[in-house]
């Protein structure tokens, strides 16, 4: 059986790391450089890197290259990513994969592409949303336009594109620290294949637990828990042990 991943998100602007809250993230926290040094030190299995910034200007790949370079697990880097040259740029500068959010949803045939070029494992697709009558809307633009497009629907086909992993992202849970959308990210499970990184919401460890044990999702995203308290990924990590959960420690 695979195990459980932790996996940190680092989101940042003007390469400074901010803290984001249902998507307005204007707070800087700190330095990028250093956060990845910390996470190395705590246990964790990747870390995702987000520029919330990004939409016209090209990859800042001396950032991507530096963090790399200090990052010894797994390193995700997304924002506005576009087409295949940012993604070898990307990928030659030291990242392992890529995660493509706004443009995917705009022109789903370039998970398509960009799977057979470099290969489902390096393609990770963003998905940002928010609840309307009863239905689940992705949002796009760092959750600023909303499109009509529902979830499930487009994840099923991002699915049978060629999409290695699914990064899911609940605006109204970015940053509260209050749990995470736990029936909606159930649903999702049972209904996806490939591997399901649920994100926004956690605020203890018992909320990455429930995650887990309730949904049965692959790895669980988290930044202002390890921002905001005092617990670190590896505290995390020995209680999910502690309660049957298949983490490496």
């Amino acid at each position: 059986m695979l195990k459980k991943r932790l996996i940190p998100s680092l989101l940042y602007r003007e390469n400074v790391l901010v803290k984001g809250k249902k998507f307005i993230s204007k707070r800087k926290i700190g330095s990028i450089i250093e956060s990845v040094k910390v996470y190395n030190l705590r246990e964790v299995d990747e870390l995702i890197l987000l520029d919330v910034d990004k939409k016209d200007s090209e990859p800042d790949l001396n950032i991507i290259s530096e963090a790399a370079s200090e990052c010894f697990v797994p390193l995700v880097v997304g924002g506005g990513i576009r087409n295949l040259n940012m993604i070898y740029d990307i990928l030659r500068s030291g990242a392992d994969k890529v995660c493509i959010n706004s443009h995917v949803v705009k022109n789903p045939s370039f998970i398509k592409e960009a799977s057979k070029e470099f290969g489902s494992q390096c393609i990770v697709v963003s998905v940002d949303y928010l609840s309307h009558n009863k239905k689940n809307l992705i949002y796009i633009d760092s959750g600023k336009t909303r499109t009509n497009l529902d979830v499930l629907p487009f994840l099923k086909m991002a699915e049978d594109l060629g999409a290695g992993e699914f990064l899911l992202n609940s605006i109204n849970k970015d940053g509260m620290m209050n749990g995470y959308d736990y029936e909606f990210i159930r649903k999702v499970k049972k209904n996806i294949k490939i591997p399901l990184i649920p994100s926004g919401g956690a605020g203890n460890a018992d909320d990455i637990l429930k995650l887990f044990s309730y949904c049965k999702v692959d790895a669980a995203s988290a930044s202002s828990i390890f921002h905001f308290t005092q617990i670190t990924p590896k505290d995390v990590k020995i209680y999910l042990k502690k309660n049957k959960i298949n983490v490496r420690i």
